[in-house]
This record gives structure tokens, sequence and C-alpha cells, in this order.
């Protein structure tokens, strides 16, 4: 009976932590209440079913779109490996009239009923951002069931919402206040780099591993024989990797940038191809491609100037809110040696396009300041060298001068591009230097990664592992 009252007060307790936010957002203390009685219920009937499979077993919770986390469906599959079985939760949370308030209720009725309503794990795994109301949730969960909770800190989720609404709206004030507050009570924590390990420990009194973002297997350099055939699959729908020309030959079988001998089967470059610069973003507000396309009308300026250059083919792969707002620019801008192409691919072919390409462009800013940009760790693992833009702790993934670039404004991204594609095709380019700098680095695998860093961690907290 005792063990029940505790259930009930740790219950209250997050109940009362939602009754005050919705209070201060205008909305009835019932919020609050609604979800503490339904959780106490959901209790009462999950005592009888038992903890009997709880001891190699692991629930992943993404509060979104699973699909744009690699991170943690990495995280699934080194649990599988080593034998835990894993339970994924993800959600993708629909129309916007569902703000704060509502949203945050609704969510935490769900995660409150899937997390007692699955066998109870040994760990249960959150990623955040974003972690509201999923880390006041989990973390009453686990109380109640036994289970250790682990956060994996991509970035603060706070900071994102000052995107929108100011770093001094009560809503950014609340969620900071929420972050710090439950973040302390997890068991252990889990971080992307090193500037965001101190600044856990030392503004909110965390103490998180680094586990650094490392490339998938399936992120390398891209044969010849598959470049030619992803170019010639995205010929049918996008002019950019068309061939310029028709062969001299009929026994040839071209692309913008690759020639196919029918009669040999080889494969080759076309001679005086343009250069093949990609990024891929989200399309959200901390990536300001102005700066990218006001980049390219300089490198236009430069050709047009007389400077030798190539031609450029630029892609964006990705999709997000800004899009279309993007595609409106690019659809106003008149070049004669730059394209552009945005485009969704598919899974498989997104790798395979990152192989392929001469360099990679980042504009990704952290809005704190403190995680990495995944698309240049695969951008790295296929050893594409990056032109990023400057941020607190870029250094931490991007040598400037040894793998890559780090550029501040459009007038410098200008610049490197002319550099970096200025016989960019000689093995004594700079470009060539980087790349070679990258094979010879060799980085550190996922797994590898994985196995030294947080396997310890699940070991270490219980002995029957």
């Amino acid at each position: 009976m005792g063990g029940l009252w505790l259930q009930f007060a740790l219950l209250f307790v997050v109940g009362a932590v939602w009754s005050y936010f919705f209070t201060y957002l205008g909305v009835s203390l019932l919020y609050g209440a609604v979800p503490l009685l339904v959780s106490v219920l959901l209790v009462r009937w999950k005592r009888s079913r038992g903890d009997a499979a709880r001891r190699r077993t692991v629930c992943v919770l993404v509060l979104g779109d699973l699909g744009r986390s690699p991170r943690m469906l990495y995280h699934t599959l080194s649990f599988a490996r080593h034998g835990f079985s894993v339970t994924v939760v993800g959600y993708s949370v629909g129309s916007k009239i569902f703000q704060y308030g509502v949203k945050i209720f609704v969510q935490s009725l769900q995660i409150c009923y899937v997390l007692l309503k699955i066998d109870a794990p040994s760990f249960m795994l959150l990623q955040n951002p974003p972690g509201l109301p999923a880390m006041a949730a989990m973390w009453a969960v686990c109380l109640l069931r036994g289970s250790k909770l682990i956060i994996d800190w991509h970035n603060y989720g706070y900071t994102i919402m000052s995107l929108t609404h100011g770093d001094h709206h009560p809503i950014v004030l609340i969620a900071k206040w929420y972050e710090h507050f439950f973040g302390k009570l997890s068991d252990s924590n889990l971080c992307v780099t090193e500037a965001m390990k101190e600044d856990l420990r030392v503004n909110w009194n965390i103490k998180a591993i680094t586990l650094y973002d490392c490339p998938p297997p399936i992120f390398k350099e891209t044969p010849l024989e598959l470049q030619h055939k992803l170019f010639k699959k995205l010929a049918n729908d996008f002019s950019p990797f068309k061939a310029r020309t028709e062969p001299v030959s009929s026994n040839l079988e071209q692309t913008a940038f690759t020639e196919l001998s029918i009669g040999t089967s080889n494969v080759t470059h076309v001679r005086g191809r343009p250069a093949l610069l990609l990024s891929s973003t989200s399309w959200t507000e901390d990536e300001d491609f102005s700066i990218l396309l006001k980049a390219l009308e300089e490198y236009e300026g430069f050709i047009n100037s007389g400077i030798i250059l190539p031609s450029l083919v630029c892609v964006i792969t990705g999709n997000g809110p800004l899009k279309e707002f993007y595609n409106h620019l690019i659809e106003e801008m008149h070049f004669k040696y730059v394209q552009i192409c945005t485009l969704w691919l598919e899974a498989e072919d997104y790798p395979v396009l990152i192989g392929s390409g001469d360099l990679g462009v980042c504009l990704h800013k952290s809005t704190s300041g403190l995680d990495l940009p995944m698309k240049v760790v695969d951008m790295f693992g296929c050893c594409l060298p990056v032109c990023a833009i400057d941020f607190q702790c870029l250094h931490e993934l991007v040598k400037h001068e040894e793998n890559g670039l780090i550029f501040k404004n459009s007038h410098e991204l200008a610049e490197q591009l002319k550099l970096l594609f200025t016989d960019f095709q000689d093995v004594k380019s700079k470009l060539s230097i980087f790349k070679r700098n990258l094979k010879e680095s060799k980085m550190v695998q996922w797994d590898e990664n994985w196995d030294e860093t947080v396997l310890p961690l699940l070991v270490g907290s219980n002995s029957n592992l």
C-alpha cells in the first residue's frame, strides 16, 4: 500500500508542475489534474502485469519524426546489436492549432499511456530536443517502474523556440526552466560536443558524456559506376544532370558529369565537366541560404570577369517550411554558369549523391552554439570536404585548412569557392589535398564509438547485464 501512495505522490508532483505551467499560460488548472488522475488509474492497472522482461530491455523515445532522427535510430541498432530488446516510440504531431497548452496536455497523456503499456524497460533513452513534455513524463514513469532515464542532449529546446518567440518570451523562459529542472533528474546524460558537456556541467550542474556523431558505413565515396547510374536517374527530372551536348559517339552514354562506354562498360568523368556542390537542409530558420545564393552570384561574377573556373551545379537536398520561399528566390536569379537544383532524394540515393560530390556547404548555425551538424559528419564519411559557416564549437568537427574551410559571410564563401574550384580536378589542388586528409583521418565509426562510450553506462548501472 505504501508503494502506491509513493507513486501517487510522485504523480502529484508532476501534475502540480503541469498545473503551474498551464496556469502560467492562462489555461485551466484542470489540464494538470486530468493527466494526474489518468496516470494513477494506469499505474493501478499496470501493477498486476509484472516486470519479468525488464533485464535487457530499452525504450527509445523521440518526440518527433523518427526519420529525421538518425542518431536515435543508430542508438536503436546498437542496443539491438548487444542483445537488448528495443521498443522505439516516435511521434509526429500534426495540426498547428494544438499549440503549447493543449499540445502538451495531449502529448503527456500519450507518452504516459504508451510507456506504462509496454513491458517495463531497464533503460529509457530520450532525445532532447524536443524534450517538452517528454522529460517530465519519462522521469515519472522511470520512477514508477524502476527504469533508468538517459537523456541524449542534441541541443537545447528553449534556444530553438527563441528563434520564433525571442529570448525573453514567457514560453521560452518556462522551457528553459523545464529543461534545467528535469534534465538534472536523469540517471545518465549523453551530449554531442565537448562544448555542450562543459556548458551542462557549469551552468546546469549536469554531468554528461560526449558521444560524437559518427558516419554509418553507408556514407562512403561512390564509385563512378554508381555515380553514373544515379546521375542518369536524376537527369529524367532535373536538367542540371543532363548531358551538355550530344555524345560524339553513339557508343557513349553521357550525363553532365559522367560517360559510360557501352562497349567496355567503363565509366569516366566527362571532359570539362561542371563542379558538383552539395548542401542539405531542413529549410528552417537556423540556416540562412541567402548566404549561399549571394556567394553563387559572386562566383558567377568571377567567371564573367575572366577568371577561369568551372561551371557549377549546386544541389540542395531536403524538405522543410522555408523551401518554397527560397525556391522563389532561386527562380528570380539568372545565371549562365551556375545551376541550382533543390530536390528530395530517396533514402538510398542520398549517401550515393553525397559520395559523388566535389564540395559540401553547411549553413547550419547552432541555436545554442553547442551542437554540430550531422550533415557534415555524413559528408566527411564520404571524404567530401566542406565549407561551413562559423559558430562557437564548429572547430570540434571542421578543421580549417585541413578538412575544409570556415567562413563568416557570403563574400568569404565566394572566395573559398573560387579557391577550391580553381583546377579542382588536379591532384595538387587544395580541394584534392582536403580529400586526401579526410581519407587518411579514418573517422571513427558509430559502432566503435558507441561501444566505448554508451555500453559501459549500461553495464555499470546494472550488474545483471
